[in-house]
C-alpha cells in the first residue's frame, strides 16, 4: 500500500498522483502501449485517445465513474488504482485500513443520518430560470413569480 506522510494513506490531492502512477506503472508491467490500452478502453465503451490517457498517467484527473473501466482495461480492481492495495488482483484494501475507518483519519465513519421531516422546506413551485433582466416586477406577460430573489417560471400544471 502506497502510505503518505506521517504513515497515513495520501490525502485527496495525493491520490491523484498514486493514481496517475498506478495507471502508468500497471499498462508498462503488462508490456501494453498506450494505443492498446486505448483500444480496450473502447471496447468498454470509453472513448479516449494517446494524449489522453497520457495526461491521465502524468496526473491530469480522471473521471471516477471511468474507474471500473480502467481497472478491467489494465486487468486489475480499483482498490488497487487507488493505492489502497498492493496487489492488483485483490478488492480488500490492505491491513492499514479496517473497516469504519476512514482513509485519511484515524477516525471513525459515523453513519449518515435521515433529516428530520420537519426541518425540510418543500421545493419551489415551477422551474428555476434565469433572472429576469427587468427585475422583480409582479407581471411580464407570463405566469411569473418570485421567491428569494430567483425568478420561477409555473409550468401548465403548477398552481400560482
Amino acid at each position: 500500500m502506497e502510505i503518505g506522510p506521517q504513515g497515513r494513506v495520501p490525502s485527496a490531492p495525493d491520490r491523484f498522483l498514486v493514481l496517475s502512477l498506478r495507471l502508468r506503472d500497471r499498462r508498462r508491467s503488462l508490456g501494453l502501449t498506450q494505443q492498446e490500452v486505448v483500444r480496450r478502453l473502447a471496447s468498454f465503451g470509453v472513448t479516449t485517445s494517446n494524449k489522453a490517457l497520457s495526461s491521465l498517467e502524468h496526473g491530469a484527473g480522471i473521471d471516477a465513474a471511468k474507474l471500473p473501466e480502467f481497472a478491467a482495461a489494465l486487468d486489475c480492481t480499483v482498490t488497487y488504482l487507488l493505492g489502497l492495495t498492493d496487489d492488483p488482483s485483490s478488492w480488500q484494501p490492505d491491513g492499514a485500513l479496517s473497516p469504519g475507518t476512514h482513509p485519511s483519519s484515524d477516525r471513525a465513519i459515523a453513519a449518515p443520518t435521515a433529516p428530520d421531516v420537519a426541518d425540510v422546506e418543500p421545493p419551489p413551485v415551477g422551474r428555476p430560470t434565469r433572472r429576469d433582466p427587468r427585475g422583480p416586477s409582479t407581471d411580464h406577460g407570463s405566469a411569473a413569480g418570485t421567491a428569494a430573489g430567483t425568478s420561477w417560471i409555473l409550468g401548465p400544471y403548477d398552481r400560482p
